[in-house]
Order: structure tokens, then sequence, then C-alpha cells
């Protein structure tokens, strides 16, 4: 059994994520407790600097997602205590959360991600839906789990999904849609797990879909050819570590039908139950989802203490 100390697991938050981030933090607690670790459970609501200044403990697992735990506030709470944590540092998670800037900066680098458009009260909604060929995707830039996301394909429900993104978040882009496969990509530390195809008769990829629906399809292995994968996992990486991202996560992708692969977005703390896909991709290769969690800390204590 590895030696992680006690580990707080932090889980809750106040964002529109909060019921999955309880589940990840039961599944990541109930799993090292079968280890036989000592753990602390931690619902952050309010305050999260007095409560976790008030605790003893090793290391902490970030179990939340969303604002508030996923977008580097939470990190730098903990960096200020100068406790060790999983994931990324305070910058990946911020740049991660924020799917706008996440795009400019894999432009920046010459990287294949599609064409977006930022929107705003004043938007020429019919102007941007040519521009985006009539086929695009509206997202909260700062939100997860696809929450407050629509596809459209006209001016008037361009303008009707700026208007309901809107209550999720301030910053609200339009995105080019891409026809094809979607695949996700985990990475724990210096490996990259096998990668998983998504298929859904959903519109998209949405949060019924991922948390709800039981029709929900997930390949693994993930349909394509040895190179096919390899070149899309090496994608995945170089997208991840180019964010500043580090630790374990996982990086989202479509294949559009001329077989070319197109980022979409990085996850800096996925979800962690034991039907997610971040323990699904590690199963494929003999981790169980206890070994799994003990990793992702591990990573975190070697990260603060080399």
């Amino acid at each position: 059994m590895k030696q992680l100390g006690t580990v707080a697991v932090i889980k809750g938050g106040m964002s529109a994520e909060r019921e999955v981030s309880l589940m990840s933090g039961a599944a990541v607690a109930q799993a090292l407790r079968s280890r036989g670790h000592d753990v602390i459970e931690v619902d952050i609501q309010t305050h999260a600097i007095a409560q976790l200044a008030e605790l003893q403990f090793d290391v902490a697992f970030i179990a939340l997602h969303g604002r508030g735990g996923e977008d580097g506030t939470i990190q730098g709470v903990l960096e200020w205590l100068d406790k060790p944590y999983t994931g990324s540092g305070v910058m990946g998670s911020a740049i991660a959360m924020d799917k706008w800037r996440t795009k400019l900066i894999w432009q920046a680098a010459g990287l294949p991600t599609p064409s977006s458009v930022l929107l705003s009260d004043t938007s020429d909604w019919q102007a941007i839906m040519a521009q985006l060929n009539f086929n695009a995707i509206v997202k909260p830039a700062r939100e997860g789990s696809s929450i407050g996301m629509r596809r459209v394909s006209d001016a008037t429900t361009l303008a009707d999904s700026f208007h309901f993104a809107s209550r999720y978040d301030s910053l609200v882009m339009a995105e080019q849609w891409v026809t094809g496969k979607e695949f996700t990509v985990a990475l724990v530390g210096d490996n990259i797990l096998p990668a998983i195809q998504l298929k859904t008769p959903h519109a998209f990829y949405d949060y019924n879909a991922k948390y709800e629906a039981t029709d929900t399809e997930y390949l693994l292995p993930c349909g394509l050819s040895d190179d096919k994968e390899k070149e899309l996992q090496q994608l995945s990486r170089q997208a991840f570590e180019l964010l500043g991202c580090q630790g374990w996560g996982r990086v989202d992708v479509m294949q559009d039908e001329q077989g070319k692969f197109w980022l979409l977005e990085a996850n800096t703390s996925p979800g962690m139950t034991d039907h997610s896909l971040v323990p699904m991709a590690a199963a494929a290769v003999g981790k169980s989802f206890a070994e799994l969690v003990e990793d992702i800390l591990t990573l975190a204590l070697e990260r603060q203490y080399g």
C-alpha cells in the first residue's frame, strides 16, 4: 500500500457541477478507505481557506468540478497553505477552465481547433452564423459537463442560445460544429491512456448523455487504427502540456469526416465515479479505480517533494 498520509478529499463546491462533484468525491473517498488510507471528506461551500486551514492533512485530492474548484481558485488556497494537491497548478487550471482562452493558445501554437466567435448582446447573429457555416455550438466559456450548451443552425436560435448560456457565464462563445466522431484521451503522469470514442443519439454529448442516459456508448478500443490512435494521443498530450496542465486530466477531441482531429477542450479535474471516463480508460490497461486514485495522489506528492 502506498504511503499517502491523511488525504483530504475536497468535493461539492458551489458551481453548477456540485452534484457531480459530490459523487466523484464520495467514490474517491470510498476507494481510498478500501485500501486502508486515512481520509477526510471536505464539502467546500464557502470560506474554503478557513475550512481547510483548520484541518490536519498531508495531501488533497481535488474532486471539485467547475468554477471554484477547477479554475485555479482552490489550487491557490492549497498553495497558500503549502499543501500538495492533485492535478494542475493555478495557471494550468485557470487557462483550461476557460474554453475561449484555451482556444487562443492552441491557435497561436498552430494546433487544430474549430473556429469560434465570442458573443455579446451587440453581435451580428446572421453574420456569425454565416462565418460558422450555419452549423455551430454555443458554449458558456467557463462551465463544464456541457452545461448551458446548445447546437444552432440559424441566427434566431443563435441569439436565443446566447441568452440561455449567459445564465451560466458572462463569457459565451459560438464554435464551428465538427461533423464526425468524438474521442476523449486521459493522461496520468507520463502515461497516455487508451482513447475512448463517445457515441450518443443526442445532438451532442450533453449533460444528459453524460450522466443520465442509458443509450450512450463508450467504445474501447476506440475504433481507430494504431497509428491514428497514437496521433490522437500525442496531439492530446501536446495540447494538455501547452496549457501548463500537469498531473492528470483529459482532452476532448473531434475527428471530422476526412479523418482530421480537432481539439475541443481540456479537463483538469474530470469526473471520478466508478463509471467515469478516466477510470474507464485506466481499467482498459488493468488499473483499478483505487489504484488510479493512489497514482494521482502519488503524482501530487512527487511534485511537491520530488
